[in-house]
């Protein structure tokens, strides 16, 4: 067979894969309209139509084309071909699971007060997507290497020692390994969560981002505060939402003895009815305390997660100062100073 002709056989072949290959495209985007989350499958089926419609023209490419046109060629084209196809079905599984992550995430909208399951399902997702594509990527390397007979050679030699290469690579890679690790247990336990509200190393925060080696925490003032992923196994923090985006939050309010506390529970109640940031469930006032100079009030509210407690909070210390203020400015905190009467001090004559 002459070059003009396998050239021609190949354009041929690469034509019939892109006709197959917008076919398939076009079957799926049919299927995809009788789904509830059209728009999702829209976006899937836009990430994978390239890596797709490669791949199949590559396959109807090489099935088509003679072989023996690469038999003069200075490399062996069989070699590049293992390689190239290796690497469309990489790019293609790594799409595959980045779009399998948002069909799941689809049903579940992690914006809703309520969020703790989607949370839950968004952070192994996120956790069990890395996980995946680095097993992908490390699978279709070794599978490429494989493709070169004196690397196999090389590899079937070291079997004999594949035992001692492992100790020693087990115990260089440990903390990479421990890491790793530290990756699956965060994903299926979850002692945190994306969006979890946690206090670390006396910073308050959010998780922002969960890796297989490092969590992010976005702290109230903006900074990020970066932690290895081990830390949240191995060191004690603080999760607010662990089990629910319901928090409590205290004030606490420091009067002359003579307060009268029960005026004080009176306002409370008057300041939760007309504040939003108030969920209704908690309302309590006590004197939990009895210093030397003052006596402790505490107030007790609560609200649908920790953002709307802190402002609630913030709103309800501003109204009992200010109810303080103006109604009982003679009960504010005050020193007391005894002096003697100074004819107390004389002696009889």
């Amino acid at each position: 067979m002459s070059e003009f002709q396998s050239i021609m056989i190949g354009l041929v072949s690469i034509l019939i894969g892109l006709i197959l290959a917008s076919l398939v495209i076009r079957l799926l985007r049919r299927l995809a309209k009788n789904d509830d989350h059209e728009h999702i499958w829209k976006k899937v089926l836009k990430r994978l139509s390239l890596p797709l419609s490669i791949l199949i023209m590559f396959s109807m490419a090489a099935i088509f084309i003679p072989g023996d046109i690469f038999e003069n060629w200075p490399i062996d084209m069989h070699i590049i071909q293992s390689i190239i196809f290796n690497i469309l079905i990489c790019w293609l599984l790594i799409i595959a699971i980045k779009s399998l992550r948002l069909v799941v995430l689809a049903k579940y909208d992690i914006n809703s007060e309520n969020n703790l399951k989607a949370r839950k399902i968004q952070t192994q997702m996120v956790v069990i997507e890395r996980i995946l594509i680095v097993l992908v990527i490390l699978f279709v390397f070794a599978v490429s290497l494989l493709s070169f007979p004196k690397i196999r050679q090389v590899g079937m030699s070291l079997l004999a020692s594949a035992g001692i290469a492992g100790i020693i690579i087990g115990f260089a890679a440990q903390r990479s390994i421990a890491l790793f690790l530290a990756g699956f247990q965060i994903a299926f336990t979850q002692p945190i969560r994306l969006d979890d509200v946690v206090i670390v190393e006396g910073e308050w925060g959010w998780i922002e981002e969960i890796t297989l080696t490092y969590v992010v925490v976005r702290i109230w003032d903006k900074r990020r505060l970066i932690v290895p992923i081990t830390y949240f196994i191995d060191k004690p923090f603080q999760n607010w939402t662990r089990t629910t985006a319901e928090i409590l939050g205290t004030v606490f309010i420091y009067v002359d003895y003579g307060f009268p506390v029960d005026a004080m529970r009176d306002e409370l109640t008057r300041i939760l009815e007309r504040t939003k940031e108030w969920d209704g469930n908690v309302n309590v006032l006590q004197v939990t305390d009895a210093k030397e100079m003052t006596m402790e009030i505490r107030a007790l509210v609560s609200a649908a997660n920790s953002p709307t407690s802190w402002d609630l909070r913030v709103k309800v210390r501003e109204e009992l100062i200010k109810f303080v203020q103006e109604k009982y400015p003679q009960h504010l905190p005050r020193t007391r100073v005894v002096l003697p009467n100074p004819g107390e001090n004389k002696k009889p004559v």
